[in-house]
């Protein structure tokens, strides 16, 4: 079988489904595509996060002391069809953290490594297009040695999670409307000091992570040629506590954030195999949360690792 265009659109889609990319994400989990069994996607992710302004709580403000908060992630990932109804992914992210102001430095090092199964449960016609039904497994483990209690220039929260997803798509013609909701469990942290305070004092060096929830509605065009979509997410802890006044953040904080954003792939043509796209989100409201411009961009390489029979 040879690749085609219709085969390379189906890359980016499940790869971001294990980015760890901070408000970025979340940007591409809508879509409903597969890629084909014995086929694999690698790729190549670059991520730039910016923000100045944030949420103490529900209070917008921001902090002299820090300027703008920056970070840039680069990710190499995979996507490996094991059917065509089950795809497996993963990701390894490298991050980069910075302030322009203030006497903080920022991190960096390989951040979580991210391990997914994405399930098509049903395909089916609906009227005059065509409903699909995906559930995504995913976890993350931490792989670098990093501080998770530096907020907000921790370059990751040093928690194992696990997390599952459900997926429903409905396509008329090029056309297509989707949402999601995830569930995500987190496990506890350890922590380089033997108390802290949240809304009482904890003699510990563990840090109970309130576990997360993520929705997503998105709606768009999808072609062999061209992708484009719009997004909106929402993601919330359940539980946790505010940032106090003039206090830095804690991993074990409520943090809240609503985002709007747009994708755009381009699948060349005289390149089998070979995609690109781009895009970006901002962050409308959040709660102890950093009101955040990311924009991302990618390559991706779609082929077989069957040679087909009539090459032969």
């Amino acid at each position: 079988m040879k690749i085609t265009l219709q085969y390379i659109k189906y890359c980016i889609s499940a790869l971001a489904l294990v980015a760890l990319n901070q408000t970025v994400k979340a940007q591409t989990e809508s879509d409903a595509l597969m890629i084909p069994k014995n086929y694999f996607c690698a790729a190549g992710l670059y991520t730039h996060n910016s923000w100045n302004h944030y949420w103490e709580g529900t209070f917008r403000r921001e902090n002299l002391n820090l300027g703008t908060v920056s970070s840039n992630v680069y990710a190499l990932g995979g996507n490996y069809g094991l059917s065509n109804r089950i795809n497996v992914l993963f990701m390894a992210p490298y991050v980069k953290t910075n302030v322009s102001a203030g006497t903080l430095r920022g991190q960096q090092g390989f951040q979580d490594i991210s391990l997914a199964v994405k399930w098509m449960a049903v395909k089916e016609e609906l009227g005059t297009g065509l409903l699909s039904l995906h559930a995504i497994l995913s976890g993350s483990i931490p792989v670098g040695n990093y501080q998770a209690d530096y907020l907000p220039l921790s370059i990751g929260m040093r928690s194992k999670n696990i997390a599952l997803r459900g997926l429903l798509n409905y396509q008329v013609g090029r056309f297509f409307v989707a949402g999601a909701g995830q569930y995500m469990r987190r496990d506890n942290i350890t922590i380089d000091r033997d108390a802290y305070y949240t809304t009482e004092m904890h003699y510990t060096n563990q840090v109970a992570m309130p576990n997360m929830t993520n929705f997503l509605f998105s709606t768009g065009y999808r072609s062999l040629k061209f992708n484009a979509e719009a997004t909106l997410t929402h993601m919330n802890t359940i539980g946790g506590f505010d940032i106090t006044k003039n206090n830095m953040p804690f991993p074990s904080n409520n943090m809240e954030a609503t985002a709007v954003g747009g994708i755009f792939k381009y699948m060349f043509q005289n390149i089998q195999g070979l995609e690109f796209t781009a895009g970006g989100s901002w962050v409308l409201h959040g709660r102890n949360y950093g009101q955040n411009l990311g924009v991302f961009g990618g390559v991706y390489y779609v082929f077989s690792t069957k040679k087909d029979k009539s090459e032969k």
